[in-house]
């Protein structure tokens, strides 16, 4: 291999493994400004998008161990990786698909799982970590919130008692 495609697949497998997942998308008849739209909502949401070297990134992914891609690399591909989470990523590249009907999902790598691109459909849907954090405290909190309530419930109402009393001037 010549020291060029040696520099890139290092690159890819670098990318590869500072990433807990990639999602590999077909983005064939993508015009040059749409992909540079897509990278800068990537971007935003702590994620980006490469094209790739199908024949290098397969010797890529198998040096970081992933696993053997045989013949699902094909076609024009690129592949989005990031730091956070794996939903806002697809989410993104969803929405963009919906504006532009491309790029289209293959397949993805979840913490060396396979995902089908129903699966990463099924992730983009989910609500953003945020919401579901928010959601999980609402759920934690409500016995806790029902529990005050109950034991301040015959505190009040001897308050409201003695209230009634003294208005009544007894």
């Amino acid at each position: 291999m010549r020291i060029e495609k040696q520099i890139i697949s290092q690159e890819y497998v670098a990318r590869l493994n500072a990433s807990p997942f990639f999602i590999v998308v077909d983005y064939r008849g993508l015009k040059v400004g749409p992909i540079t739209e897509l990278r800068k909502r990537l971007h935003k949401a702590g994620a980006e998008m490469h094209v790739v070297k199908n024949s290098l990134f397969r010797l890529a992914v198998k040096e970081a161990g992933v696993a053997d891609l045989g013949a699902s690399l094909a076609g024009q591909l690129a592949v989005v990786t990031g730091q956070r989470d794996v939903s806002s990523a697809a989410k993104v590249v969803k929405t963009f698909s919906a504006e532009f009907d491309k790029p289209k999902f293959r397949f993805g790598y979840l913490k060396n799982q396979r995902l089908e691109s129903a699966d990463i459909l099924a992730l983009a849907d989910l609500p953003a970590i945020e919401v579901l954090r928010a959601r999980l405290l609402g759920v934690i909190m409500a016995p806790a919130t029902k529990l005050a309530a109950v034991i301040s419930t015959p505190a009040t109402q001897l308050v409201r008692v003695l209230k009634a009393r003294v208005d009544k001037g007894e």
